[in-house]
């Protein structure tokens, strides 16, 4: 994060009487109108953050640098995010820090990627991996617009995490597996291979189903810690005087964490007590039922997708000092 004044091609998060919040790209000579009356961009740059903007009718405004929780929960995407309680959740079981070599399939919009980057402070690598090319235009565009560069520590490979993580990189390498996918149990060989003696898998999932069936593939793959299971909720309090009480809407269920380390080679995990499921339980006609319809997920269309990719190349290329992207024009976000 920025620190001092405001500067051009910096994002701002300004907040209205009403609470409401509007992050803008700082360009002078730019004007953000409001209901309230306009705010001058050059009114902001220059002005330390934490400032307090007032327009022609006397409304104030606040204004703040986003903190990266904010710019995820704004961006331009074409896919759902993993929100900020998870990914920090994820951070924490991965243990991602400088230096670290990481493998993440399933970029979507680029929020994990995102935290990944920062955790890893310009050192180590992320190596990100997605089957559709909107997605990584997306997330690429959206990371630059926030760091205001192209992180060089990044490789992102459109394909099949599958095929392509063992020719991007070295067999026991890699220090964290990052899976948001559907069947994050079908490159768990793969997985294996990359990850070094003591690194971690992480998958991310929305369902019960998929849960079971990561969690019985890991135990079947006789190389893993036994699999911990965790979802995150987070609610806010109203607080005002002897009015506490807990807020009427909170983010709840968002998906599921199951986390494994690696052992060594050769290693047996110990054996544990517990009720062992029926090995008929799955079979290779389940295969069959695993798609996003299935499942119940939503498809972005195409048309929104090239919306979302407009936006955000438009917004990194406000962000960032390098060549010109073709875009929009700026368009604030709420």
């Amino acid at each position: 994060m920025s620190r001092g004044a405001f500067e051009a091609g910096e994002k701002v998060q300004l907040t209205g009487p009403k609470g409401r919040m509007y992050t803008i790209s700082l360009q002078p000579g730019n004007v953000y109108h409001t209901t309230h009356g306009a705010i001058a961009h050059d009114d902001l740059i220059g002005a330390d953050d934490g400032s307090v903007i007032t327009t022609p009718q006397g409304v104030e405004f606040l204004a703040l640098r986003p903190r990266l929780r904010d710019v995820v929960m704004s961006m331009p995407r074409g896919a759902a995010i993993i929100y900020p309680k998870d990914a920090v959740e994820i951070l924490s079981l991965a243990d991602v820090g400088p230096g670290d070599r990481v493998v993440e399939a399933g970029v979507g919009s680029g929020a994990l990627s995102m935290w990944l980057l920062r955790a890893l402070a310009g050192s180590g690598h992320l190596y990100s991996f997605d089957v559709r090319e909107e997605f990584a235009q997306i997330a690429q565009a959206n990371a630059t617009s926030f760091f205001r560069q192209e992180p060089q520590n990044w490789t992102i490979t459109l394909g099949d995490v599958a095929e392509a993580l063992p020719d991007t990189v070295e067999a026991g390498s890699i220090d964290a597996v990052l899976f948001d996918m559907l069947m994050p149990w079908a490159p768990l060989p793969q997985a294996v291979a990359a990850l070094r003696p003591g690194g971690t898998f992480v998958a991310y999932v929305a369902t019960v189903p998929q849960l079971s069936r990561v969690t019985e593939a890991l135990r079947d793959a006789d190389c893993f810690t036994e699999p911990m299971v965790t979802e995150s909720m987070v609610r806010e309090w109203h607080a005002e005087g002897l009015a506490v009480r807990p807020e009427h809407r909170m983010v709840a269920h968002t998906g599921f964490l199951i986390c494994a380390r690696r052992l060594a080679d050769g290693v047996v995990p110990p054996h544990l007590s517990r009720r062992a499921p029926k090995r008929d339980s799955y079979n290779a006609e389940d295969m069959e039922i695993w798609t996003p319809g299935a499942l119940g997920e939503r498809s972005a269309s195409p048309r929104k997708l090239r919306r979302a990719a407009r936006e955000a190349c438009a917004e990194a290329d406000l962000g960032r000092q390098g060549p010109e992207i073709p875009g929009d024009p700026d368009e604030e976000t709420q």
